[in-house]
């Protein structure tokens, strides 16, 4: 399973980073337009903040397929190992085609539909990325989907993988991984739910009230 955080925020991904075992970041055009910085500026402080390794997602901005493999190559050559983000539209199939052939990792993005998300994996994308809240949002079944684009995956593409996305609770994302998706990318406020479960913290606090009680210390020294 391979674990990463959506979020182009640096400090958070630093804060996160000593905590759980990411395999790297992923972007989109909103979340660096969101930083106010420079897509050149952000991803190697991203890089940093991993602590100088880790996979680092980014996006092309172009509509037709001509433009999108230019700046795809552009982001390779700037940020080497860097898997780009193409949305599964006509022209972004026609792009992952053409940047497969010359070896250039992609990520199918903006899936909605499990048939959507397999031609994006039969094109050559490395990763296809389903967007289970958005498609909530719109009144449709997002981790049903997944469910369909793994095993369309696991037939007729296995050399790709469900990264899924769009999370708004942890709930979403571990349905996905009981769905057999081998990873997710979790945005910092989710991520963070994970990590701050109330139940947990209380039971902490009386195991060191009852330990103080009895020992007159927290320490076990």
């Amino acid at each position: 399973m391979e674990l990463y955080l959506d979020t182009a925020d640096v400090v958070a991904v630093k804060r996160l980073s000593r905590i759980l075992p990411l395999q790297g970041v992923t972007t989109n055009p909103s979340i660096v337009a969101k930083e106010g910085k420079s897509l050149w500026e952000v991803l190697p402080a991203l890089r940093d903040a991993l602590g100088g390794t880790g996979k680092l997602f980014a996006q092309v901005m172009a509509a037709d397929a001509e433009q999108m493999i230019a700046e795809a190559l552009l982001l390779s050559q700037r940020v080497p190992g860097l898997v780009v983000k193409i949305p599964v539209t006509a022209e972004g199939l026609a792009a992952i085609k053409a940047l497969r052939s010359m070896n250039i990792p992609t990520l199918g993005t903006a899936v909605y539909g499990a048939g959507q998300g397999l031609l994006s994996a039969l094109a050559g994308a490395e990763y296809v990325a389903p967007y289970v809240n958005r498609l909530d949002a719109q009144g449709g079944d997002g981790i049903a989907m997944v469910r369909e684009l793994q095993t369309l995956l696991s037939l007729h593409a296995p050399h790709s993988k469900v990264l899924a996305a769009s999370f708004r609770t942890p709930r979403q994302a571990v349905d996905c991984l009981l769905a057999g998706c081998q990873s997710v990318t979790l945005p910092v406020d989710v991520a963070e739910q994970l990590l701050g479960t109330p139940a947990v913290q209380a039971a902490v606090q009386k195991f060191d009230a009852d330990w103080q009680q009895a020992f007159g210390t927290t320490s076990i020294s």
